[in-house]
């Protein structure tokens, strides 16, 4: 291997450390405008967003391309069209209705949801695998399992007889419940 391959793109140091300054400065102010909201994982179109502007970010400050003005213009144009489509979607429940997908219950009074976790494609070692992580010993605790909008697995569990409030489980599609 030559020396060259660790030297050959010396000279774009500069111009790098400028770039991640100039970059970092922007993704705050888009910060500061369109709230912290834009890095949340709420939804699926908060997740792709947030993963798009580090794609973003990471291609206009390492490879120069997009160029850095127009990486710039790119990250603000995806904080723009997350802030409008949360936008409408705060403001339509018909627009929440087509653009936001529903939780699904996958367990529910410690009974496994098959059709569910099939139509999830959850398989049963991931699922066992959410109990663990959430400190479950025992079936019976579980009160309801849910795969949220944004993959993530909600285990709700507790050991007493209290019920889940029906506010908590209200958007969750419940099919075999």
């Amino acid at each position: 291997m030559k020396l060259d391959y660790f030297t050959k793109d010396i000279g774009m140091v500069p111009e790098i450390i400028i770039g991640t300054i100039v970059v970092y400065i922007a993704v705050i102010i888009f910060t500061r405008i369109f709230g912290l909201k834009s890095f949340s994982k709420m939804t699926g179109f908060d997740f792709v967003n947030t993963v798009a502007i580090g794609n973003l970010i990471g291609m206009t400050i390492a490879t120069s391309n997009p160029k850095l003005l127009l990486g710039i213009l790119l990250i603000g144009l995806l904080y723009l069209a997350n802030y409008l489509v949360s936008l409408l979607r705060f403001r339509s429940k018909t627009a929440r209705k087509h653009l936001d997908n529903s939780p699904v219950l996958i367990m529910r009074d410690g009974q496994i949801l098959y059709d569910n976790l099939n139509k999830v494609e959850i398989t049963e070692n991931e699922l066992r695998g959410k109990l663990r992580e959430a400190n479950v010993i025992r079936l019976n605790e579980v009160k309801a399992v849910i795969l949220e909008t944004t993959g993530d697995v909600s285990v709700l569990h507790g050991d007493d007889d209290k019920e889940i409030e029906d506010y908590i489980l209200e958007d969750v599609e419940k099919r075999n419940a």
